[in-house]
């Protein structure tokens, strides 16, 4: 056998392995790109929705990528889980929580969301939770008295809320059950607040531990409404702020009488006790000098019950 003919057959095998090799790495680069855009689904997907990877990729999977399709489903699915697991943690005790406020210019509502610890009270999911359930109970109030004028007050029980709509048909008690299938802790609507108010009256607020990153509707531990008349224009909000600020720190029962007297530091009417802005006056004292006066209030302490309101 000669050394060209050898030369020829080694040259031809090496262009067999060479080929054999190559077509897999071809296949293998072709594989990447198709998991990069499955990836890019994936994440996509995640950020609309905030399910878990598996089961943004099952939802893709079942619809073939299609995104609207798999979006659709896992909000069904979670929905049937959420209420399941609802169920499952009902007598699990939700003590912890936030209020949520908003005010208007005629018009607020405060709440009381509950859950069972301070780290999911922490999460945007909850606090999102929060904020559709202050939005609904104020359309709720809106709708309700779309007619009225004067001051009208209105206090909701849990069971009352979660009948209230929100989007398209859903009830609030279908988003609580969201919720809890998203976060896995048992979650309560506890009580709302709303009042409105004539054109001449005003409408101040305090929110004490405020979360940060939320405008529009304020949220914290404790929360107040004070409904009052009067004050100088430039210095109103500030009026309003610092009655609330007044209820939340010193927690009154009831509003009193100008003329009534202090009884000390145990005093739990609202004008006859030491105003927390200024101990030097009474809450009395430093309304005069705003020529200003209190009408109503309302304080909401989260996982308080009953008796200690």
């Amino acid at each position: 056998m000669s050394l060209a003919f050898l030369f020829r057959a080694v040259t031809r095998e090496a262009v067999k392995v060479q080929v054999s090799v190559s077509q897999p790495v071809q296949c293998l680069h072709s594989g990447c790109q198709l998991l990069a855009a499955d990836k890019a689904l994936l994440m996509k997907l995640r950020k609309s929705t905030g399910y878990t990877f598996i089961k943004c990729k099952e939802a893709l999977q079942r619809f073939e990528n299609d995104i609207a399709q798999a979006e659709s489903w896992l909000h069904e699915q979670a929905q049937k889980e959420g209420w399941s697991k609802a169920s499952k943690l009902e007598g699990r005790k939700a003590k912890e929580g936030l209020i949520g406020l908003f005010v208007g210019r005629q018009a607020a509502a405060m709440v009381e969301v509950n859950c069972e610890t301070d780290f999911v009270a922490r999460n945007e999911k909850f606090q999102q939770l929060v904020k559709d359930v202050t939005l609904a109970t104020l359309a709720h109030h809106q709708d309700k008295n779309e007619n009225l004028t004067g001051y009208v007050k209105s206090v909701l029980s849990g069971d009352e809320l979660n009948k209230l709509s929100v989007g398209e048909g859903s009830s609030l008690a279908d988003h609580v059950a969201l919720t809890i299938g998203r976060l896995g802790e048992n979650m309560s609507l506890k009580r709302a607040v709303t009042v409105g108010v004539p054109a001449e009256w005003h409408i101040g607020s305090y929110v004490h531990g405020n979360v940060s990153g939320q405008t529009e509707v304020t949220m914290g531990r404790y929360g107040a409404l004070v409904v009052f008349q009067g004050g100088k224009d430039e210095e109103r909000d500030t009026l309003g702020r610092k009655l609330g600020q007044h209820v939340v720190g010193e927690a009154p029962l009831s509003l009193g009488n100008v003329d009534d007297l202090p009884c000390g530091e145990s005093e739990t009417r609202l004008l006859p006790q030491t105003f927390l802005g200024d101990p030097s006056r009474t809450v009395a004292q430093f309304l005069k000098g705003q020529q200003a006066r209190v009408l109503d209030f309302v304080r909401f302490h989260c996982g308080e019950t009953l008796e200690e309101q």
